[in-house]
């Protein structure tokens, strides 16, 4: 019998060699093409998150060319603008990248000193604004400025005002020249997600008020706004950068702004000066090439100096977030009351571990609340303060006043037995951040000396007699806490001793003697009274 093997010739390896390398070859074609299947993508469901227009939805005049010689139209609203709020998801992170023509810059929504942009650049530090109808967008001095140090002097002011290393207005093809044309070689890269970018000196991010209370609450107004038809949650921001500050520059000395910016916002990146400065020097020219830009697919662009330009925080109440909240309102993209605000606050109560049954109430118009509960922040360790016996007064007639109610309530005989009441005397300073939270999640009525200790009061539930009493030296006011307490659907009393005034009837702004001082007075059964005539419905 002929044997069932042989020895293999040089032309049998060679046969079985190339079998094999045509099986490698033809499995790796495979595997490449259902590579998808089994890798994660982890830029897929960012790109998910971010929101884009098609590009047919660009508001772009076509017949509208390009001419230096027709700057844009000065105007301090967007009616001049045709903001797009269709929100197109895209599947692709790579589309900008290498899409064949470069996206033109387009404007969701503007307000004097806030603007949400799709597909804005930056080059060298300059922000650059890809159109060929220039007469669509508003006067850059209404979207952005220099950054500087904020002074109210004729100089400073005028310094303040943006030159074109701050923002450009450039034709599709003048980008090309500068970042190139072909899709393949094009000097352009996409900083993935969506993006804050805060033009604001540092100057006023250091301040729990103006970080919390104004940037981020205008902030927040405004996207909810731009972006959304209030029925719906607004897309998720994935980086603030703060070109003008430093990583210490945003957070305030006791540490509020940045346990308010996490627990709100727990997945943001944050960029700071030496980062824009990364991406300024990473995008200046070299010899070798002409330049290159980052290109930012959803931006919002917040300024100071530009709101300050506009009529309602320049003419009427001094607060940046009044463009975006305000500008909104009168557009009809954003409703009266602060109910877009409770996404945010709520996120704060959450963390700071605030009781479910309150959580549990926060649906509706108003929040209801089972005690009254009245929550003086005294200052008296602080540099402006009562004076000493006013403050004392000031605790015995509120003191009083709860007690009297609550012996009320025991002594009611009838079916609707009254709300009982309970009374928070603290000294914020001398309790942890989450116990601030928890106290101004219950509060009813909250009460201060005018500044920063008020900014609890984007803390506190919508009830139908929330009220902030604000006292200031007599003759002396100012806007801060009054505009937000309305913005939030609240009621704001301002005392000057034994008088108040409230909505409709406020002061005018002044900064007399004293205002800042050790020495301010008040009159403790006059704030009492306010007190109660504001729970039982009087005022």
């Amino acid at each position: 019998m002929a044997p069932l093997l042989r020895t293999l010739s040089r032309r049998d390896a060679i046969l079985i060699l190339l079998g094999a390398l045509s099986m490698h070859f033809f499995s790796a074609i495979a595997l490449f093409g259902s590579h998808s299947s089994i890798v994660i993508n982890t830029h897929h469901q960012l790109m998910q998150d971010t929101v884009h227009d098609r590009e047919e939805n660009f508001h772009v005049s076509p017949d509208q060319d390009f001419n230096d010689s027709h700057p844009p139209v000065e105007s301090s609203s967007s009616h001049d603008v045709e903001p797009n709020h269709t929100p197109i998801p895209l599947q692709d992170s790579s589309l900008h990248t290498h899409s064949l023509t470069l996206p033109h810059t387009t404007i969701v929504e503007h307000v004097p000193g806030w603007t949400v942009f799709r597909d804005l650049y930056m080059s060298n530090g300059t922000l650059f604004i890809v159109t060929s109808s220039p007469l669509n967008f508003p006067d850059i001095r209404f979207m952005t400025s220099t950054g500087l140090r904020a002074e109210n002097t004729p100089e400073n002011i005028a310094l303040r005002e943006p030159t074109p290393d701050n923002m450009q207005l450039i034709s599709p093809e003048e980008a090309e020249k500068r970042w190139g044309k072909e899709a393949a070689t094009r000097r352009v890269w996409t900083v993935e997600g969506n993006t804050f970018l805060f033009n604001d000196p540092s100057q006023f991010l250091g301040h729990y008020y103006h970080f919390c209370a104004e940037l981020l609450f205008g902030a927040w107004a405004f996207w909810t706004g731009a972006m959304t038809d209030q029925s719906n949650p607004p897309p998720p921001i994935h980086r603030a950068i703060f070109p003008h500050s430093s990583g210490a520059g945003w957070r305030d000395h006791p540490g509020f702004n940045a346990y308010f910016f996490r627990a709100a916002f727990p997945s943001i990146t944050v960029e700071v000066d030496e980062d824009w400065a990364d991406r300024v020097h990473a995008s200046s020219l070299e010899a070798k090439y002409e330049g290159r830009a980052w290109h930012f697919p959803l931006l919002l662009l917040s300024d100071r100096s530009a709101a300050f330009r506009g009529k309602f925080c320049g003419s009427e109440n001094q607060r940046t977030a009044s463009e975006a909240v305000d500008g909104l309102i009168a557009r009809g993209r954003l409703s009266h009351g602060g109910l877009w605000w409770h996404n945010v606050r709520n996120a704060l109560w959450r963390f700071a571990g605030v009781d479910e049954s309150i959580m549990d109430s926060t649906s509706g118009e108003f929040e209801q609340q089972d005690t009254v509960v009245v929550t003086y922040i005294s200052r008296q360790s602080g540099r402006r303060h009562l004076i000493e016996e006013d403050h004392d007064g000031l605790v015995i007639a509120l003191e009083e006043l709860v007690e009297r109610k609550n012996a009320e309530r025991s002594a009611y005989e009838g079916t609707e037995r009254p709300r009982p009441w309970e009374l928070n005397i603290i000294q914020a300073e001398k309790l942890s951040k989450d116990e601030q939270v928890r106290i101004a999640a219950r509060t009813t009525v909250l009460l201060g000396v005018h500044g920063n200790g008020l900014s609890h009061l984007i803390l506190m539930p919508r009830t139908p007699i929330s009220t902030v009493i604000e006292m200031f030296f007599p003759g002396g006011f100012a806007h801060d806490y009054e505009w937000t307490t309305g913005a939030l659907g609240m009621q704001h009393f301002a005392v000057w001793n034994d008088t108040y005034y409230t909505k409709g009837d406020t002061p005018r702004v002044a900064y007399p003697e004293g205002f800042q001082g050790e020495q301010i007075p008040v009159y403790g059964p006059t704030v009492a009274k306010i007190v109660e005539d504001r729970v039982g419905g009087l005022i």
